[in-house]
């Protein structure tokens, strides 16, 4: 149960520590340039996914045999004339 508890999101005084280190470690001109190189990173990754699932779509779409139902003509009735 313990080990359940430990797993958990950290809570406030916890993201107040981390922060702390962190601003520590990279100092406070370096925070901004790291946001937006992590804001960019993550952009990139959004693009890479939405153009890899447009992929997907596109060669299921390719695959798949069309939804829609074959219509086929009537056969003309033959009548058999008496010779």
């Amino acid at each position: 149960m313990n080990s359940l508890i430990a797993l958990s999101m950290p809570g406030g005084p916890e993201w107040f520590f981390i922060i702390a280190i962190v601003i520590l470690l990279f100092g406070a001109k370096k925070l901004p340039e790291l946001a937006r190189g992590l804001g960019q990173s993550f952009g990139e990754f959004k693009k890479a996914k939405e153009e890899f699932d447009r992929e997907i779509k596109k060669s299921t779409a390719e695959i798949e045999p069309s939804k829609e139902p074959e219509v086929k003509e009537p056969q003309e009735k033959q009548t058999h004339q008496p010779s």
